[in-house]
């Protein structure tokens, strides 16, 4: 399979994550940061045409959870496409660039998971954009791991991000779900969620963000259809 470089992001050691700092401590001290307006001259002419965000909890400890497959898309989308290093804003991480000549801010709120909304809000309110032009990334426990599906608005199915984002910007927003399946009872969803990927799913993670990244720019231009046929075949999935 393809982009299975990717798994060198998944070893069992301290993870180094792109775009934010290595530890607790640096991450607390980011979230007193004033970083929710950057200055207009610190984007330079950058206008994005859209704004695509990964979901995701900031720090180290928190790197290899499944909660976190928002972040490592981001990530992943941000390595495979020419994208500048990331910079600190709106109480988050931001790089910029462009996918099949669409200009995109990728965004990874430092905020935790249950206030992700402020940070996509404080970019919208920035950029001047609409939910309509916002993508989230994040993870499904209603669909089987590594299974990619996009859909338009919807409800939050106990997802503490998407509650966040529904409450700051509204439910219009594209959504890239991205299956980490349900561990079988209620009482060991948290467990499951907040916990790391397996060893044995490191092949399989590494593969679902490299085929999401290369097939962006299906998303780029609004072919969702194509996106999710073409992740899929990439992955061999019925």
């Amino acid at each position: 399979m393809p982009f299975r470089w990717l798994a060198s992001l998944f070893t069992p050691r301290r993870v180094e994550v792109h775009g934010q700092p290595g530890g607790a401590h640096q991450s607390n001290t980011l979230m007193g940061a004033p970083a929710d307006a950057p200055d207009a001259g610190d984007w330079g002419e950058f206008a994005p045409v859209q704004i695509w965000v990964g979901l995701g909890n900031p720090g180290a400890q928190y790197a290899m959870h499944r909660h976190n497959v928002g972040f490592m898309a981001a990530d992943a989308i941000a390595e495979t496409h020419p994208f500048e290093s990331a910079k600190k804003a709106f109480s988050g991480w931001t790089r910029q660039g462009r996918i099949g000549g669409q200009r995109i801010l990728l965004l990874k709120p430092a905020t935790f998971m249950n206030d992700s909304g402020r940070s996509v809000r404080a970019a919208m309110d920035f950029f001047k954009k609409g939910p309509e032009d916002v993508t989230v990334f994040y993870d499904e426990l209603d669909l089987a791991p590594f299974k990619v599906k996009v859909k338009v608005g919807g409800g939050t199915a106990g997802h503490n991000g998407i509650r966040s984002l529904d409450a700051h910007i509204g439910n219009d927003f594209r959504r890239v779900r991205i299956g980490i399946g349900h561990p079988g009872h209620k009482d060991k969803v948290t467990k499951h969620v907040l916990g790391n990927y397996a060893k044995a799913e490191m092949d399989q993670l590494a593969d679902t963000l490299g085929a999401i990244a290369a097939e962006a720019e299906w998303l780029a231009i609004g072919d969702e259809a194509r996106f999710m046929n073409d992740v899929a075949l990439r992955l061999r999935q019925d």
